[in-house]
């Protein structure tokens, strides 16, 4: 996909105001507007009440020339109004959402939207999009009424437009508003789907399933969804990948890796692209490694955590043991009962809990231990990055050669 990002010549982001309804603050937007011998968008969508509206507009600013302009005025009428607006014969058109397309006014630079939270995402921004045609500063002032209370969609869509006022924002508008709204069916003729309530990567992922099902293919694996923290930098700089959107792809890449394979090909392209990985991206893909490896033990989550343990006391005094804080792997194991003795890794392979005490026991002095919960607690010799990723690779064979073949 192809993004153009970069705005026309000397154009200036359009600076968006979200407020209560105010009529100070209408009177003050339209007369700095007219102050510069500019016009204003007072955008109303109710051709019921459009009128007093207008009416109410005169009142304040009794210096404005007003228009009206809306969807059910004869069609000869409704051009005679907008031709008269284009040649400056009016300072105000008080109008519908019918204006949000086509319009090319340069000396049009503040719009006011009565009652944006009833407008979608996509409409408000190319309302907004009528004023900032030149090489003037302009105005969208978003108003909602002081009364009600907002909805949390309607929230997030003000907010969305607040928040990408810069040039260039019209494509993560668009993603966003697809999230609100929800995707249509790609299968069919439907214009919203489900996509809200399952997230966009669990509907992609279904869909190609899906697909994957009707062509009569292989399904994958199941993901174990093994999660891990080893407390260690792993990311992507933009010093090393300029572009947002690549990060994220090589991000996406290697979270969703299944295969050892997988991860070597991201590595070859990383260093074909980009060059030599520095040592945070190393060490993300040493971390989906890892990933990869727990998920074939059935481990569920891998934590790196600073934890207090009782060490032998070198004195040889056994009731007064010394207190510690060590750096430890925490193991979680995947339980397919409520016996906590009984771990499995998705493959009807299991984890002998008499093995992991042997392995336990070998290591006690260091504070090794076995909880009765199913946790296995393992220190590390520091939290420096390499060492941790050296003695978690180590536990890991360990662990491997308690797993019948």
């Amino acid at each position: 996909m192809s993004v153009i990002e970069t705005p026309p010549k000397d154009r200036m982001a359009i600076q968006t105001i979200v407020a209560k309804f105010d009529e100070k603050l209408i009177r003050t937007a339209v007369e700095m507007e007219l102050e510069r011998g500019g016009q204003v968008y007072f955008v109303h969508n109710r051709v019921e009440t459009i009128y007093d509206l207008a009416s109410k507009i005169r009142e304040l600013v009794p210096q404005a020339r007003i228009v009206i302009g809306h969807g059910q005025l004869p069609e000869a009428e409704l051009e005679r109004v907008m031709l008269a607006f284009m040649n400056h014969e009016y300072d105000v058109l008080v109008a519908t959402s019918i204006i949000e397309n086509g319009l090319d006014i340069p000396l049009a630079n503040t719009i006011i939207i009565n009652r944006a939270d009833r407008h979608g995402l996509s409409e408000l921004y190319q309302l907004r999009g009528r004023v900032g045609r030149s090489n003037r500063r302009a105005y969208s002032y978003l108003l909602i009424p002081p009364e009600t209370e907002l909805t949390e969609i309607a929230r997030r869509r003000l907010a969305a437009l607040k928040e990408f006022s810069d040039l260039g924002a019209g494509f993560k508008i668009a993603a966003l508003d697809l999230e609100l709204r929800g995707a249509g069916n790609m299968l069919g003729g439907e214009q919203s789907g489900h996509i809200e309530a399952i997230g966009f990567e669990m509907y992609t992922t279904m869909l190609e399933e899906a697909v994957r099902k009707m062509k009569g293919e292989e399904e994958k694996p199941a993901h174990a969804n093994t999660v891990i923290n080893l407390g260690i930098s792993v990311r992507i700089d933009s010093d090393y990948i300029p572009e947002e959107n690549q990060r994220l792809r090589m991000y996406k890449r290697i979270a969703g890796a299944q295969t050892q394979a997988d991860l070597a090909d991201v590595r070859a392209e990383l260093q074909d692209r980009y060059g030599t990985p520095p040592e945070t991206v190393l060490n993300l893909l040493a971390a989906g490694e890892i990933r990869l490896h727990c998920e074939q033990l059935g481990i569920s989550q891998l934590d790196r955590k600073r934890t207090q343990v009782e060490l032998p006391n070198p004195n040889g005094n056994k009731k007064a043991p010394i207190k510690t804080f060590v750096e430890m792997l925490h193991v979680k194991f995947a339980a397919v009962n409520a016996d906590p003795s009984h771990f499995t890794n998705g493959n009807n392979k299991t984890v002998d809990p008499a093995t992991l005490m042997k392995l336990v026991s070998r290591n006690t002095k260091r504070g090794a231990q076995f909880t009765p919960q199913g946790t296995l607690r393992w220190p590390l010799p520091s939290a420096k990055s390499e060492e941790v990723l050296s003695e978690t690779r180590a536990l890991l064979d360990a662990l491997d050669t308690t797993l019948p073949n």
